[in-house]
């Protein structure tokens, strides 16, 4: 069976989807199309911008949205099984098995964005990967510091993102350090994703998400808060919407989409980082005599 996954932000670089534009008709109508949905040259942003600009968390969003799933909109006979996006690539995902509209998607991508944007500024934080150490430590020791800090992102095997504010991120990134991490390292991201610092977000995206047609899917969805597949919309939006504050379970999802039959993996999207993930996730599996 043929899964189909979607990168999130960090995965953006600039001049991404520049090829697709300037050689598919296809492509570049939808990206000619984003530009007039979102107000602005996305395009600019994406081909000509600076590092430092595309990593604006407004700008990120929806420029890895885009060449995601323009990248599935102009494949030769897409046609998943299944499908799961890591934290925003669930509403590229959500694009790629016909859940949302394509315009739709854009629109949600950019509220949620800005949304996260007014929370990342407002509430100054930050998220930290922690490398080579088990979940539970990190779980036992983000839950006795004194300040919001939580488990956001479970990557694979040995690779768990912690996110919350500053000073409970150095905190956490010293005390795990100490209890054996090979690396504590804070990432280069606007604010605590995955946090309860993303309430106000959460709250603005509720709403949005309430007001927009979700589509019956083309095939199941494996979301990031319920690990499962998914093909009723009402779970569909709930888990979107609680995405915002709960952890992404990356792991626990691909294992699922193993489980229930699918045997090739294809990440559509700027860079290869969930391939790697895969990889780590496939082995651990062996071990186990799962997979």
């Amino acid at each position: 069976m043929n899964a189909f996954i979607f990168p999130g932000q960090g995965a953006q670089f600039v001049g991404m989807g520049h090829e697709l534009y300037s050689t598919n008709n296809k492509a570049k109508l939808l990206f000619d199309t984003a530009n007039e949905v979102l107000g602005f040259e996305i395009t600019k942003e994406m081909f000509d911008g600076t590092e430092e600009g595309l990593k604006q968390t407004k700008i990120t969003q929806p420029a890895v949205f885009l060449h995601s799933v323009i990248l599935a909109k102009t494949l030769p006979n897409f046609n998943p099984d299944m499908v799961a996006g890591h934290s925003l690539g669930e509403l590229s995902a959500l694009v790629a098995n016909s859940t949302l509209d394509f315009e739709d998607g854009l629109k949600l991508v950019a509220i949620r964005a800005q949304a996260m944007q007014k929370a990342c500024e407002t509430n100054p934080s930050t998220m930290a990967a922690i490398i080579g150490l088990e979940d539970t430590i990190i779980e036992d020791v983000c839950q006795n510091i004194d300040e919001i800090v939580v488990a956001a992102n479970y990557n694979c095997p040995g690779q768990l993102v912690i996110s919350g504010t500053n000073d409970g991120i150095d905190k956490a990134c010293k005390i795990l350090t100490e209890k054996g991490a090979r690396r504590a390292l804070k990432l280069p991201v606007g604010g605590a994703f995955h946090s309860p610092l993303m309430e106000p977000a959460r709250e603005e995206l509720a709403e949005a998400i309430e007001a927009t047609k979700f589509n019956t899917p083309s095939c199941p969805i494996y979301q990031n808060v319920s690990t499962t597949a998914e093909t009723d919309i009402k779970r569909i939006k709930n888990n979107l919407i609680a995405q915002l504050t709960a952890p992404v379970k990356w792991t626990q999802s691909v294992e699922n989409m193993i489980v229930s039959g699918a045997t090739k993996f294809t990440e559509l999207g700027p860079g290869k980082a969930l391939q790697g993930m895969l990889i780590k996730i496939n082995k651990d599996l062996e071990r186990s005599g799962i997979s």
